[in-house]
């Protein structure tokens, strides 16, 4: 079902201008789709691992993680939105057969990502020290969260390439390198915080003691762990994307370029800065831009209403805060499915755009989007019965859990929509519209449920936030499928 040549031979069809069912059509999507959506399952699955080692540690370690977890999403945001304006560019030419210029955009990426990234990395140093203060936290969960803040920071241009290389194989298609590559980097996560987050102890297994060695750390030793796991899946999946890639190794073919070694040419370029302005090709990094700057101006926005949404959590204690941070992880099993179809809404969309099939992008359009909330409406009926167990993998505080659970019962209601606003938004960014999406999300985020969750956390607590967060899906679905429907993402073609 999941055969490499299969995918090949269907996204080729796209490629070519080949006719295809709609058999082939939906058989597609599940194929891109499935190694995605599981990898993100796993995903939460190990993450549901994580939050239970650091839970286990009392409601303080979660609180402080769960503070500064806001403005992690917006650094990593960034991030991916820098990716992305690089990964539709090389989606458009894969798509239209000219695989020259798809490398010659993953080149210009590696330099400006790698370089952007460790800019908003040494802003995120410098602000790690006041964050957990201006969020409202408390001084008995401040000190951890600045640590592991400032760890995230140092690791910003570790996650970015990871980011980069994965975007490049999902666009080309390659979606089982980088779903298990997802799947490698959550496992490791868990590992290295084995070690790195409990002391040394003595457990019995089978009737025989023995002795695990630990460092201890805590919440720094989480953050430690993380950044690690990072380093070691950047490694792994760079080498994929940059080096073995048939459509987009550059780093193997610049290798016997004109006869120089790849090492020789790039200190040759390095030593003459003009010589390095003048091989850069400009037009690739302003159509960047023109798909990045949306995307990453409402990330900012986005993670910038999830800090407000934290700071209306903060005054409600650390068990609202730990609650929170605990079913935002449980949700998130139910929306990753969403988000694995997008990503192959992304690719199949933004491959047929290249082609200027535009019939093909809509009928992609509606079948991932259709599919995505099919998903995410059983996701939801599983998440409302099953929320305490859920809630109970993660602490065994009682009204931590119990808490967590209302909050995720009164989500579950607005998955189907959650799905589509997840899928179409994808939908467009494969078709490099970005801006007036970008527009729909800020606006409902900031004058839906921001709002709404400020008037009733007075009154009912952070039930009254989760119902605002389901109002404000349902909405933002909705205008997500009007826009899908007038057809105005397809402009570029049509």
């Amino acid at each position: 079902m999941l055969s490499k040549q299969k995918t090949d031979n269907l996204l080729g069809k796209i490629r070519n201008g080949v006719a295809m069912t709609q058999g082939e059509k939906l058989n597609l999507i599940w194929l891109l789709s499935l190694p995605s959506i599981l990898a993100q399952i796993t995903n939460v699955m190990m993450f549901f691992i994580d939050q239970a080692m650091v839970g286990s540690l009392g409601a303080e370690a979660p609180a402080a993680i769960g503070l500064v977890e806001s403005s992690i999403w917006l650094f990593g945001g960034i991030a991916s939105a820098t990716s992305m304006g690089f990964s539709v560019q090389t989606a458009h030419f894969i798509g239209a057969n000219d695989f020259e210029k798809a490398r010659k955009v993953v080149c210009h990426a590696l330099a400006f990502c790698l370089l952007f990234s460790f800019m908003i990395g040494m802003v995120a140093v410098a602000i790690s020290s006041p964050l957990p203060h201006l969020l409202g936290g408390g001084d008995d969960i401040a000190a951890d969260a600045s640590r592991y803040f400032l760890i995230f920071s140092c690791a910003v241009p570790l996650m970015q390439m990871n980011n980069l290389a994965s975007a490049m194989l999902k666009c080309e298609g390659n979606m089982r390198v980088a779903s298990t590559m997802s799947v490698v980097l959550c496992v490791l996560d868990m590992i290295f915080n084995f070690f790195l987050i409990f002391p040394t102890r003595s457990v019995t297994l089978a009737g025989l003691q023995m002795t695990i060695p630990g460092a201890g750390l805590g919440v720094t030793g989480a953050a430690l762990g993380t950044a690690l796991a990072f380093l070691v899946a950047c490694l792994c999946q760079g080498w994929f994307a940059f080096y073995h890639s048939k459509m987009l190794g550059v780093l193997r073919m610049t290798k016997t370029h004109d006869g120089a070694g790849m090492m020789q040419r790039l200190a040759s370029l390095l030593r003459s800065p003009k010589s390095l302005l003048d091989a850069v090709e400009w037009q690739y990094i302003r159509n960047a831009q023109k798909i990045s700057i949306p995307i990453a101006f409402q990330s900012m926005l986005m993670s910038g209403a999830q800090i407000v949404s934290t700071m209306i959590v903060a005054p409600l204690g650390n068990f609202a805060i730990a609650a929170n941070t605990f079913a935002i992880t449980a949700e998130s099993l139910c929306y990753m499915p969403g988000y694995g179809i997008g990503e192959a809404a992304t690719t199949l969309v933004g491959q047929s755009m290249g082609a200027r099939r535009g019939e093909l992008c809509k009928s992609f359009a509606w079948m991932t989007v259709t599919s995505g909330m099919l998903v995410m409406a059983l996701m939801g009926c599983v998440m409302y019965w099953s929320a305490p167990e859920l809630m109970g993998l993660m602490t065994p505080v009682a009204a931590i859990r119990d808490l967590g659970a209302e909050c995720l019962r009164i989500e579950a209601f607005a998955e189907p929509m959650f799905a589509a606003s997840i899928v179409a938004y994808q939908v467009c960014v494969g078709a490099g519209d970005t801006a007036k999406p970008a527009l729909i999300n800020l606006c409902s985020m900031w004058l839906v449920r921001l709002t709404l969750a400020a008037f009733l956390a007075r009154s009912y607590g952070l039930q009254g936030v989760w119902f605002a967060m389901a109002v404000e899906l349902s909405v933002r679905g909705m205008l997500f499928l009007f826009r899908l429907y007038r057809g105005k993402w397809l402009a570029k073609i049509l």
